[in-house]
């Protein structure tokens, strides 16, 4: 990295690449020339990423075009922008800590958006939009109880780890960015090709896919907003230089409501900062932490002192001599499957004396909200019934590229009520099968 750190000065020092405005096009690329006082604090994180900009910008006629596009959707850029302001600082400063390029902290726009529930055709996940393969081999769990790929914390420290390795491997920011968009081998085969042929193997002399060629153009068209919003008509959301969350280790089982209800918080916004749980409970055993705005910290926690109810629907039992899985779902009223899922207990596996078992809430069953109090609160209503035949419902036929997830969030349910409503001992499910899901009608 000794080498990368004094790349990163050269291109700042020399400002590599940096446009000149001409008369052709109202679209160019950032010129990031001016002189910075580097004595003053930046006044936001906005300007702090402006400082740290070191990739040489890239200015061809697709960077002005995306350029154009973004500038023509103030509103979206704005929104996109907004969610930012909750994971910018985090981000920023762990790229900082790092000696990386600022240019970073922009990449999410492109890959979700920076929504942390952003899910796509090829499964890719959360703001840095991993893979399942690849968020595996960065060590981002992926099981019943949560996926790290929607986690902004493990997310972040993955994909700069990734990002790392892939300039350290391909010697180049642009050929690293593609790579992280194609895979590195598919861009490494492309330089090997184009040697071959005694053709240039830099990013723009490349044969890549068209969302490929899109990529760094992308980024790049961000960058140049971000540098001068006012020159392009966007206002970008005040986001301060400080910090937004902080994580909080939990020692008892909590509903992911009660949480919400604790720190005061509307369930959408506890949810935007934990978006990972794939269960309605913030597990002590599993060691999940909370997600908490900074100025939350307090009162949840002072909140949390005080709270007379139960505040799980999920309980742990010590297993006795002669007790069984089978016996002890019968004595909770849970499923077997359910039970051992919940506990990551293989299906020949015996349970054991003085054994912590954790007893699931039954499938189907969460806190539900009532409306808002007069200080925008949530309270918690009560349980939600148990998914029977009676309930409402309409056909899902599954096409290629869904999942459970993203079924869910079409129909603004839950995994766990699909589970419950189609008895899924699994989150796979196969293209045709016909899923029952709330709603009014009989056909999706």
């Amino acid at each position: 990295m000794r080498f990368f750190r004094l790349l990163c000065v050269l291109s700042l020092l020399a400002l590599v690449g940096c446009a000149v405005p001409d008369q052709k096009s109202r679209y160019v690329a950032a010129d990031t020339s001016r002189t910075i006082d580097l004595t003053i604090p930046p006044l936001d994180a906005w300007e702090r990423i402006r400082r740290g900009f070191a990739i040489p910008n890239l200015n061809t006629p697709l960077s002005a075009k995306w350029t154009a596009y973004y500038a023509s959707h103030p509103e979206a850029m704005q929104r996109m922008a907004e969610r930012a302001g909750k994971y910018l600082y985090y981000i920023v400063d762990e790229i900082n800590r790092r000696g990386l390029p600022t240019e970073l902290a922009l990449l999410p726009f492109v890959e979700s958006a920076y929504n942390p529930v952003a899910f796509s055709s090829a499964r890719a996940s959360g703001l840095w939009q991993f893979i399942p393969s690849t968020g595996t081999q960065f060590k981002l769990k992926q099981d019943w109880w949560h996926d790290q790929r929607r986690d902004p914390i493990a997310s972040t420290n993955a994909a700069l780890d990734y990002l790392e390795y892939l300039f350290e491997f391909q010697g180049d920011w642009y050929l690293a960015l593609a790579s992280y968009n194609w895979g590195e081998g598919s861009v490494k085969r492309a330089v090997t090709r184009n040697m071959a042929m005694g053709k240039s193997t830099d990013y723009l002399s490349l044969s890549m896919p068209n969302e490929t060629l899109n990529y760094v153009p992308k980024l790049q068209a961000i960058k140049n907003i971000v540098a001068d919003p006012e020159r392009y008509a966007v206002v970008l959301p005040q986001v301060d230089n400080s910090p937004y969350f902080v994580a909080v280790q939990k020692k008892v089982n909590i509903d992911f409501t009660v949480a919400a209800q604790l720190a005061e918080m509307p369930i959408a916004d506890f949810h935007a900062l934990n978006p990972s749980f794939n269960q309605p409970v913030i597990s002590a055993q599993e060691e999940h932490v909370v997600i908490l705005p900074r100025n939350k910290v307090d009162i949840f926690n002072a909140n949390l002192l005080q709270y007379q109810g139960e505040l799980s629907s999920w309980k742990t039992y010590e297993a006795k001599t002669g007790d069984t899985f089978s016996s002890i779902a019968a004595k909770f009223g849970v499923a077997e499957a359910r039970l051992r899922q919940a506990n990551r207990i293989e299906p020949n596996a015996r349970v054991t004396a003085e054994q912590i078992v954790i007893i699931p809430g039954p499938a189907g069953q969460g806190l539900q909200l009532a409306p808002p109090s007069a200080s925008g609160v949530p309270q918690v209503a009560g349980r939600q019934p148990s998914a029977t035949a009676s309930q409402q419902v309409r056909i899902h036929v599954v096409r290629k590229g869904e999942s459970l997830e993203s079924i869910a969030r079409q129909y603004n349910t839950t995994i766990v009520n699909l589970r419950a409503l189609n008895s899924l001992k699994t989150d796979t499910v196969r293209v045709g099968a016909k899923l029952r899901v709330p709603g009014t009608g009989n056909r999706s």
